[in-house]
């Protein structure tokens, strides 16, 4: 068969025209270094910071440095696969973490990745790490409590939705444990929870979401871990991760509770980040923007404004000190930048007083707002009771014949020390912390034992979820220690003490 030469020109003709030139243009460096999980980068000359790079082998990257002729990136993921000459992309996007209730009961990485074998959790939306910080206007004041149903903080270290407040101690004080008390009071009020586990065992971490499912909390709660074995870039974006997670129930105008545990291994993370990418180091070789990276983080937390939902976010920021030294670098710059600070204390934990809370270094920056009316009316006298016996305390050690004003105060003081002990993972009601606190200001404890107190709190407790169900019922519900409520109580201590005559003598 003759080829017609016009058929072709006709088949060309058509072709041609129907032919678009496309062009696509990607930003492409080169790796001139790599190690230690830093990868400095050539020819990335328009790239932003903050800004995710992808390299081969399903590696991706942070850049933090942007030098004269090159940048310097963190990298994630299987980071031994990457080599001198690799080529390395801009993908134009600022560094993103998936978000959503999907990710509630789970337990996640730093890039939000599922690490509990339940399988991929399916979220549309994500939110950026570095997210922007709300305005003064955007905001609201920090008036709605949260309970961690540890009686010594409710009462005289309160905690408001949208507030900061830091837990600051040497190692083995029980920081995590009031964090985890705090977490499981949560059930039923409302509250999501997020759980920021930086540089810890893989152990602890497995060992705390087995609690949090024990005690029915994992339903409203997510962990963040990214554990000691893990690299440092991991550790230091995990805190991140958590807050945006967290503002994800913020600005959808719900309550959300962060817990960063810890701040320390954080900054260390950083640290050694900022050394291996050659910044300047500072005091305790802390590179110079050591502040700015836990303000930043801490500063996201607020109660926003009914305009935009009303939603909060409460930080509660753990800071491991060394020989309880609160003056060094990373633990001045946290209480500088929180609402507050629940200082824990070695000396205190080893004599039994547990949780180990010093209440004179101790503050709430919010105070009696974040507190409801029954707590405000009961725990008022009860910093000052304590106040008062910590300074005969001292002063009682040098000297015998003390008269009978300051020994009432030194038996009414011990006694509250006794009342405000409690045991892990028992957070208790408003309505059994207003009782117990109201028996234990109103006097009817002095003639009670020292070592029995406890026990009297515990029978009277018992005593007045049966027989007296209706006091109880009443503070909860109106958040208010009625007159008529009182009058019944003090009846009800009285009516108890002669039906166990002898019992607690």
């Amino acid at each position: 068969m003759a080829l017609k030469p016009e058929e072709v020109t006709s088949i060309l003709k058509a072709e041609m025209g129907a032919y678009e030139q496309s062009l696509h243009v990607e930003s492409i460096g080169t790796v001139l270094q790599v190690g230690d999980g830093i990868a400095r980068i050539y020819g990335l000359t328009d790239a932003m910071a903050g800004e995710m790079v992808t390299f081969p082998e399903g590696v991706t990257g942070i850049i933090l440095n942007l030098e004269e002729d090159n940048v310097g990136a963190i990298l994630f993921g299987e980071i031994h696969k990457i080599k001198e000459g690799d080529l390395v992309k801009r993908t134009g996007k600022i560094a993103q973490v998936p978000v959503g209730d999907a990710m509630l009961g789970r337990v996640v990485d730093a890039l939000g990745r599922p690490i509990d074998g339940k399988g991929p959790i399916l979220t549309e939306a994500s939110r950026p790490l570095e997210g922007t910080v709300p305005g003064v206007i955007e905001r609201q004041p920090v008036k709605v409590p949260v309970q961690t149903g540890i009686v010594a903080i409710d009462a005289m270290i309160p905690i408001g939705r949208g507030q900061r407040e830091l837990i600051i101690g040497d190692r083995q004080t029980g920081k995590t444990a009031i964090a985890l008390d705090t977490i499981i009071n949560q059930k039923g009020k409302n509250l999501f929870c997020v759980y920021v586990a930086v540089g810890q065992k893989a152990s602890n971490v497995a060992a705390l979401v087995a609690t949090l499912e024990k005690n029915g909390a994992m339903e409203y709660s997510i962990v963040v871990a990214a554990s000691a074995s893990e690299a440092a870039s991991m550790q230091y974006i995990a805190p991140y991760t958590g807050c945006a997670i967290a503002e994800h129930f913020m600005y959808s105008g719900r309550d959300a509770l962060i817990i960063y545990d810890d701040l320390s291994k954080h900054a260390q993370a950083y640290r050694q980040l900022s050394l291996l990418l050659r910044r300047p180091p500072g005091r305790e070789a802390y590179p110079g923007d050591v502040f700015f990276l836990h303000s930043r983080l801490l500063e996201r937390s607020a109660r926003l404004s009914d305009e935009l939902k009303g939603g909060s976010m409460t930080a509660l920021p753990i800071i491991e000190t060394q020989g309880g030294d609160v003056s060094a670098y990373v633990p001045t710059n946290v209480i500088s930048i929180t609402d507050g600070q629940i200082y824990l204390e070695t000396g205190l934990f080893f004599s039994g007083v547990r949780p180990a809370i010093n209440v004179g270094l101790s503050v709430s920056r919010v105070g009696g707002n974040a507190q409801t009316k029954a707590m405000k009316k009961v725990a008022g006298k009860l910093r000052l009771d304590l106040a008062q016996y910590r300074e005969l305390a001292a002063f009682a050690q040098f000297g015998s014949d003390l008269d009978k004003t300051t020994l009432a105060q030194l038996n009414r003081g011990a006694k509250m020390v006794q009342l405000l002990k409690q045991n892990q993972y028992k957070p208790q009601s408003l309505s059994a912390q207003v009782i117990a606190l109201y028996i234990g200001t109103a006097g009817f404890l002095d003639d009670v034992p020292t070592d029995k107190v406890k026990k009297f709190q515990v029978a009277f407790l018992e005593k007045v979820a049966t027989h007296y169900k209706e006091i109880a019922v009443s503070i909860d519900q109106d958040k208010v220690l009625s007159d008529e409520a009182i009058k019944k109580l003090d009846d009800a201590v009285k009516a108890f003490k002669q039906e166990t005559a002898g019992s607690f003598a």
